[in-house]
């Protein structure tokens, strides 16, 4: 079917060639606000950019359904985009270096001061086809100048991208942590899955059914399915007075209400897919305009025509996965074969995102039956033996067409446990480190949460069960939030990758744990010959073993033993780390014979898709703290105050006063990170059975906890992975901090010592 529709496609794009130009391209942006930015000499212009596909152009040849989507009187598939850019009201101070924010599900990027300061340009636009679910277009997308509407204000960015009007299709939802008669929404990340039912009003053919629980390695114990009269999508309003379904979430009502110890899946008839992919060319085009174009096909003018250099293309999480995903379909080369972005940025990003089938949900952080790790998830070209696909990698299609930009990625331990990075690693098989090519750089920041903490400093961190436990979990964790913050490594790799662009001025080394240990990484290594206790400096955690012939790889399997995990770490249970429980893996899922698995495109026909094999996941060594070694060198782990977690543990109705209990109690709570501090004095810690060190044994006094972060800070600054500001900050931090410093410490640990 798949191989027809293909030929088919060909067939029409050789009859139609002689008469289709080759360069679509954005036709006309509509600025419909300027206003200046406080504080800088700067001004934002808020507009849209109205463009057009061609569906025969090989740029777009991976577009799922572009084929197939209504065309205008030139054969093209129209977009609307909105945009942003943030630019010197005097562009003769521009420096020629323009950053090209992914909005997260719609969101504003900030602009740091340094980049104002240097005179950068900055671009924000849409490119997720489904708006963020909530977020629905905007009145007023279609208006133009003069045709007597109003300008549309929106609150997020978004893409208007083609719809295929009746055409229909089956997905799966899924309702957790639910309970009572009020209507549940089906939600993906706390947004509404994008799609209607194809007849609300009915729901034969449709399948409700319930999981008793699952596990995280994706073994399940079903319970009953609920009977068809059972259950209805109500609208918001209740099983007994069901509203129309006119709005999203679409909202379903149980007859005696939800289950709470129940997780209820739903298989659905859905309508009325986006082309999701032409929300990506969109994202392109609107660069490519804005960098290379004097004037619009309406003789509008490129406010930066002729100031724009080089571009950076930046997204943090759902948009880091975005920022991978929009490399290997090869969108870096516009319409017209130029390269759109000379550096990449994609941060905290594990995967790719799923925006290029029907029916993707872009929104989605792979929970179970999700897409998004489907096809090369590496930079270099790999074998997928496991998967039994081709052998390839992200960056394929930019390096046959010359236009790679230069890469820098950052991410930490959240990413690991949680949302399967170490894949882009050591592939399926998980036998050998993947190449990195020349134009990428990996830093690693162990023993962080996700997009990183907010970097307090105490002794006295807040109390357990604060955090709450992103995607459908609905839980909270039972350990105390991850302090430790990116802000530093986020500081010096923005200032690296852009002096790498504009200058050519190589990063700092890579730094990530691999399976084969690497000179770059002796430091993190119990590698000396003595038989002494490394643990005050942070290295290995066997300590009566001389490692220098034998140095230990620091990615190993997620178990407790390997890992070389301490145990008795209060609130720690050694069950955590059962495979059932502990991290997300990667599923290898048979999503039908019409979906390319390879290259992540086409139409899923399997819901839920089986699991053929679950992708064994690997994961930072750590020392006697239970912390990451491997990585950049981080003050806070180097210097520590407890315990550092790229994981917490989703708490029960016991701990956090649910009614019934999360159905996910016991598990890893999703990519987020948790903290166990260390006790102050050796007797604390030696009546709590605490095996790590206390802060008296450690330190002593507070100037000595100074000490100790001075010369982490100075480590990590003389290797360059922290700027001198952020270095000078975090000693002074912890100058004034309370460690060691409290009323009555006199400036130590234990004031009672002499």
């Amino acid at each position: 079917m798949k191989r027809t529709l293909q030929l088919l496609s060909c067939t029409a794009a050789v009859a139609l060639a002689w008469a289709q130009p080759a360069d679509a391209r954005v036709t006309r942006i509509v600025v419909d606000k300027v206003a200046p930015i406080t504080g800088q000499p700067y001004e934002q212009l808020t507009g849209r950019a109205f463009g057009e596909l061609s569906p025969y152009n090989r740029s777009n040849s991976e577009i799922t359904d572009l084929g197939h989507a209504p065309r205008n009187a030139r054969g093209r598939v129209e977009y609307i985009a909105s945009f942003v850019i943030r630019k010197p009201v005097d562009m003769a101070a521009a420096s020629g270096l323009m950053w090209h924010d992914v909005p997260n599900r719609g969101g504003d990027v900030g602009f740091s001061v340094d980049l104002f300061a240097a005179g950068d340009t900055h671009l924000l636009s849409g490119w997720q086809g489904d708006n963020a679910g909530a977020t629905r277009l905007p009145a007023g997308v279609d208006c133009l100048p003069g045709a007597g509407c109003t300008a549309p204000v929106f609150a997020n960015h978004y893409v208007k991208t083609p719809v295929l009007v009746g055409t229909t299709g089956k997905i799966v939802g899924r309702i957790i942590n639910r309970s009572g008669a009020n209507a549940a929404p089906l939600n993906v990340m706390g947004n509404p899955i994008p799609y209607f039912p194809v007849d609300w009003t009915k729901n034969a053919g449709d399948k409700l059914t319930t999981h008793v629980s699952e596990t995280i390695n994706g073994k399940i114990t079903e319970g009953p399915t609920i009977a068809n009269g059972d259950w209805k999508y109500c609208g918001g309003g209740t099983f007994d007075a069901p509203l129309p379904v006119t709005a999203l979430p679409v909202q379903v009502c149980l007859k005696g209400g939800f289950d709470a110890t129940k997780l209820y899946q739903l298989t659905y008839r859905v309508k009325d897919p986006y082309v999701l992919g032409a929300g990506t060319a969109a994202f392109r085009d609107v660069q490519s305009f804005f960098r290379y174009e004097a004037k619009d096909d309406f003789n509008n003018p490129n406010p930066l025509y002729g100031h724009i250099r080089k571009a950076i293309v930046r997204g943090s999480s759902q948009s880091g996965n975005f920022t991978r995903h929009f490399i290997f379909l090869g969108m870096n080369e516009d319409e017209s074969g130029r390269i759109v972005h000379d550096g990449a940025w994609p941060l905290i990003a594990g995967r790719r995102v799923a925006n290029n089938s029907r029916w993707g949900q872009p929104d989605g952080v792979l929970e179970l039956y999700q897409m998004g790790s489907e096809g090369p998830q590496w930079w270099s070209k790999y074998p997928d033996h496991v998967r039994d696909l081709p052998t390839r990698g992200i960056l394929d299609r930019c390096k046959r067409s010359h236009t790679c930009p230069k890469i820098v990625e950052t991410f930490g331990g959240a990413e690991v446990f949680a949302l399967k990075m170490t894949t882009s690693w050591v592939g399926t098989s998980a036998k050998e480190d993947i190449p990195l090519p020349d134009n990428v750089r990996r830093y690693y920041l162990p023993s962080s949460t996700h997009g990183g903490g907010n970097g307090q400093t105490t002794e006295n961190p807040a109390a357990a069960g604060a955090v709450s436990c992103p995607g459908n979990n609905w839980g909270k964790g039972t350990l105390r939030a991850n302090p430790v913050p990116a802000t530093g490594l986020v500081n010096r790799m923005r200032a690296a990758l852009r002096d790498w662009v504009l200058a050519g001025t190589p990063p700092p080394p890579s730094q990530w744990p691999t399976l084969e240990p690497i000179h770059a990484q002796k430091d993190w290594h119990d590698w000396d010959d003595d038989d002494d206790d490394d643990r005050d400096h942070g290295w290995g955690q066997d300590h009566d073993k001389p490692q220098h012939k034998h140095w230990k790889p620091l990615l190993v399997e997620p178990s407790m033993k390997d890992m070389g995990f301490p145990h008795g770490v209060p609130g720690i249970p050694d069950s955590i780390f059962k495979p059932e429980s502990f991290i997300f893996p990667v599923f290898d899922y048979d999503w039908g014979p019409d979906y390319d698995h390879s290259e992540a495109n086409g139409v899923p026909t399997n819901a839920p898709p089986p699991i053929k094999h679950v992708i064994k996941m690997l994961v930072p060594r750590v020392d006697a703290d239970g912390n990451e070694m491997g990585g950049v060198p981080t003050v806070q782990v180097d210097a520590p105050l407890g315990t550092y977690l790229g994981w917490n543990i989703t708490a029960g109705a016991a701990d956090v006063g649910y009614d019934g209990r999360p159905f996910h109690a016991g598990q890893v709570c999703n990519y987020v990170g948790g903290m166990v501090p260390f006790l102050k004095t050796k007797a604390q810690r030696l009546a709590a059975g605490d095996p790590r060190m206390s802060l008296e044994e450690r330190y002593g006094t507070h100037d000595g906890y100074v000490a100790a972060v001075t010369q982490a800070a100075d480590n990590a600054f003389a290797k360059g992975y922290l700027l001198q500001a952020d270095r000078d900050a975090l000693v002074q931090q912890a100058v004034s901090s309370d460690v060691c410093n409290q009323p009555g410490d006199g400036g130590k640990c234990n004031p009672a010592t002499p």
